[in-house]
Formats: C-alpha cells, structure tokens, sequence
C-alpha cells in the first residue's frame, strides 16, 4: 500500500490547473452506450474509477482506447453480456449508471445491487422506479438487478429525493424512449447540465437540465460525438481551502468557479480573498481565518463533497463553526483522525461542532473514502512535523497525482510506493 508523507508549514503559491470532472466523466463513459458509433472524450482525468469504468466497458463489448483523450466504441456490445459484475460494482457505485443507456438502447441489463459504502448507503431505489415509471420489469435475485423492457415508454416521474445518479441514469433510459418524458425533482448539479449536453450533442431531445423539472422526448438513434469534459468543481475547492489555509496565493486555471458560487461564499466569509480572473480562480489566504457556519445541501446549495475539506478549514479558525451534513448519513468518518492529528470537534447526529483555533501537529491517520483522503492531505499541509497518510488508493479515485501538483507550488509531500498499510 502506497503512503503519502507531508512536512507542514509551507505557503502554497502559484497556478494548479483544474483537470476534468470525475463526477462529470464517469456517466459520460456511459452515455457512449448509447452511441451508434464511437464518442471521443477530452480532458479525461487519470484516475481509479476511470479506469473501473473503462474495464466495465470493455467487459461489455466496447472497444476503448487512449487517455486523456479517449474513445469508446460501443458497437460490440449488442453481443456482449449486458452485465455490470459484483467485482466492479463494490469497488465503485458509479458502476450503476450503465443501467439507464444499456436499458435504453438494448432493452436489458443486468447489474450487481451496490449495497452500502464508506459514508452512507445510497440505495438505488429511486433509479429503479424511474425505470418501472417507463415500463421496464425489474427482478431481482442473488444480489442482482435485471431491468428488462422491449420499448421503454416517455412518463411522468417524481423523484422522492433530488438524486443526482438516479436523474441521470433515467435521463439516458428515457433519451431513447418512445414519447416526453418528465423528471420532476430532478438533480441540479452541473454534472446533470453536462450529461444533458452531451446528450444533445448525440441527438437527444433534453430542456430544463439545471432545473427542477427536466423534460426529454424520446429518439430512435444517437450517434457518437466528440466532447470536451468540464472542470471539476470539487477539485478546484479543495485546492481553493489548501490556498486559503496555508495563507497563500493560488490561481486555479480554468476553475468553474460559476458552479462554485457556495464554496466561494464560504471562502470569503472565512476571510479569503477569492477573484475570478481571465485564467480562472485566485484565492488568497487571509492572516487569520473566521468561523464559519454551512449545512450541505444539493445544488446549488454547498455540496457534501466540500464538507470534510471544508472542516479542515473550520478547525483553523479563531471560534466555533458548526457543520450541519444532511445529504449522507455516515459522512463524518474523518473526525477521529483530524481529532488526532489536534483538532477540537464534537459530533451530535449530523452536526459537528467545531472548536477552533486546532494546533495540528503531525501524526500517522488512516484514509476512510475520497473525500476524507484529501481532507486529511489538507491537514497536513498545515501540521507541525511530519504527517503519514495511509489507505491513499482513496485519493486516487477522484484526484490525480494530487502529491505531485502541490508539491509544485510549495508543499513538501511525497507518495512512498509499497509503505505498509
């Protein structure tokens, strides 16, 4: 198991350049399904989950090649199983999202039932009957979902949560259905907007992504495009609260800081100085950070994904914050190991209060899920000594060579290959 190592103290300055969204990439490898020909992806990150992506993929029948730039074929799937297998599904939830397109397009698919994960449970009920709502037969035995149907058929469908998987896997079962489809209380986030426009580009009929109501008229045909993915606002936060921490200077090339607005809001009512210039976003750490307040809430309100990095934050300042997390039920699972390396917060339910201003000094954590991974990189960015971060395949999944890109613009981390886990 690879560790990471961080002496902390340094002054973060200079430019990062924010790559491709993850969240955005992976239902886009799967809206290429549906594809008569290949689609060609840029801007593609490098990292874990892509890579699970593109071998559940190739276990479908799609031929799939490149990097950043990648295209997927889908035109050998028509023999191929039609099945997301429990090796790949455990590794990686996204794995679902294949459902919507193969049901889409081939009428059948047959995926391994996710279970539970790190910060919550996450069930997929709501995927599920949103395919029921469009006339698809659902079974389910031996840890398997088949959804089946000859024709899916356009209907009216009510979301019970804003569920931003569940609006996008219907979204791609419903974009080749037979008449309109409505998803009311659809998901907002700008990853919805992205699969929304990739899908026009393909011959979609799509109105009202980054509302709540989403209409979709059903075609016969899409066909393979080329597209490049947008920047990944959760990357570009967690670089943004690195800045604000370590009080330095970062402009964050090509950050998409019109997606970021509750991030940037919480920044400067932190005290840091956050302007958006031609090249992207520069945050500027303050002498002294403010308490803060934030409860996470689905676009565009402040996403659960920024809640861990955001504590980090909250720790360092002079006063009490309170963090509210309403969207997953288990996601607090990095305050042990923020409470080891100095800091002060008490959890009650899904509210944390937190006592600042923490003295870290450095430790050995564990990494719990992704988000926890990078909250605890932050920490140690601003530790006294040295910090080891173990279980770092976590960080893998959403941010590429994260040790390599700070260490660019003044960190003093580096990855240990083969460290004991």
């Amino acid at each position: 198991m690879d560790k990471i190592v961080i002496h902390g103290g340094a002054r973060l300055k200079g430019e990062l350049q924010v790559l491709g969204a993850k969240n955005a990439a992976l239902p886009l490898q799967c809206a290429a399904l549906l594809g008569d020909g290949p689609t060609t992806y840029r801007h593609v990150p490098r990292l874990s989950d892509v890579q699970t992506m593109n071998e559940l993929l190739v276990g479908l029948g799609c031929a799939v090649e490149g990097d950043r730039t990648l295209t997927i074929d889908p035109t050998g799937v028509q023999d191929g199983p039609k099945e997301a297998p429990y090796e790949l599904v455990k590794t990686m939830r996204a794995s679902v999202t294949v459902m919507g397109p193969l049901l889409g397009r081939h009428g059948f698919a047959r995926v391994s039932l996710p279970g539970g994960c790190a910060i919550g449970a996450r069930p997929i009920d709501q995927h599920l009957r949103g395919f029921e709502a469009l006339g698809a037969k659902i079974r389910m035995s031996h840890g398997y979902v088949e959804v089946k149907a000859k024709r899916l058929k356009g209907a009216r469908i009510n979301f019970d949560m804003a569920t931003v998987g569940g609006t996008q896997n219907v979204m791609m079962a419903a974009s080749m259905a037979k008449g309109t489809t409505v998803l009311e209380n659809a998901a907002r986030e700008p990853e919805v907007q992205e699969l929304a426009v990739v899908l026009g580009k393909m011959g979609a009929k799509i109105a009202g992504a980054g509302s709540s109501t989403i209409e979709i008229e059903g075609v016969d045909n899409l066909q393979g495009i080329d597209h490049a993915i947008l920047p990944d606002r959760i990357e570009a936060g967690t670089f943004a609260i690195a800045a604000a921490i370590t009080g330095g200077d970062l402009l964050l090339l090509d950050a998409p800081s019109s997606h970021m607005h509750a991030v940037i809001a919480k920044l400067e009512e932190a005290g840091a100085e956050c302007r958006v210039e031609p090249g992207g976003l520069r945050v500027i750490g303050p002498d002294e950070l403010a308490p803060i307040d934030l409860v996470t809430r689905p676009h565009p309100g402040f996403p659960t994904d920024m809640q861990a990095q955001m504590m980090v934050l909250a720790t360092l300042a002079r006063g009490q914050s309170v963090i509210t997390e309403t969207i997953f039920e288990n996601r607090f699972m990095h305050v042990p190991e923020l409470c080891r390396l100095g800091a002060d917060i008490h959890v009650n339910g899904n509210v944390a209060v937190i006592r600042g201003k923490a003295r870290y000094t450095g430790s050995i954590v564990m990494a719990t899920d992704l988000r926890a991974s990078a909250c605890l990189v932050l920490a140690g960015l601003v530790a006294e000594g040295k910090t080891e971060i173990r279980r770092v395949y976590h960080l893998d999944r959403g941010y590429e060579t994260i040790e390599k890109r700070l260490r660019k613009v003044g960190a003093k981390i580096r990855r240990y290959h083969g460290a004991p886990s």
